[in-house]
């Protein structure tokens, strides 16, 4: 390791092969981590993704708060999770302070979009209206508001159509 670097910042680098050509020996080249591509949340992370989604940018502690005022989460447990989902790409993590702070890098709109895909396909066979059918004819859930902003959403859509 070079010196001046702390583990810190050690830690933060993957080694990747890279081979020299003179003499056909391997040798590892200390690259910097690149971003992942967010994955699908597990329903433990997206609870913790809720919390990031409402409050913001959070340290552990505050996070813990919130979730164990919920459902009685250890804060052992919801570091954890939030070490998991920063490896997993799901949260962006500020050592900058003592107190880590993360914050959500996984947007509820793209959440949203990922999972409702993936319930349209796995349950609803690919059919939207069968998933907008089961969601308002079976339930009385559906304010007179959100009723009429699905109205003004297909009339969008008609308008584009036309």
């Amino acid at each position: 390791m070079p010196t001046g670097h702390t583990t810190k910042t050690f830690v933060k680098l993957v080694y990747t092969p890279m081979s020299i050509e003179l003499t056909g020996v391997d040798a590892m080249a200390v690259e910097r981590a690149k971003p992942k591509v967010p994955g699908k949340p597990t329903p433990a992370e997206l609870g913790i993704l809720r919390v990031l989604w409402k409050t913001g940018p959070s340290t552990v502690r505050k996070v813990h708060e919130i979730l164990s005022a919920e459902e009685g989460t250890g804060y052992t447990t919801v570091l954890k999770f939030l070490q998991i989902m920063h490896g997993k790409g799901l949260v962006d993590r500020d050592e900058s302070t003592r107190a880590h702070v993360y914050r959500a890098r996984l947007t509820k709109e793209t959440a949203q979009r990922q999972m409702t895909s993936q319930l349209i396909d796995k349950v609803f066979d690919g059919s939207s209206s069968d998933l907008v059918m089961a969601a308002l004819g079976n339930s009385d859930r559906a304010t007179p508001q959100e009723m009429a902003e699905i109205r003004a959403i297909l009339q969008r859509m008609e308008a584009k159509q036309s």
